[in-house]
């Protein structure tokens, strides 16, 4: 299971989902998508950021 979310700028924070400090390392003058990743033989999320595709 993948779920995909666009990566956004609200106000003075970024979405939600994803803490700031997860952030550090992105460049904000390009957009990203954040993809939710699901391992049902390990039962376990797994987070990714990429950039967005055009």
């Amino acid at each position: 299971m993948e779920i995909r979310r666009k990566l956004y700028v609200r106000g003075s924070s970024h979405e939600t989902t994803i803490p700031k400090p997860l952030l550090f390392s992105l460049d904000e003058k390009h957009k990203h998508d954040v993809v939710f990743i699901f391992d049902a033989e390990k039962n376990r999320w797994y987070v990714d950021i990429v950039p967005r595709e055009k």
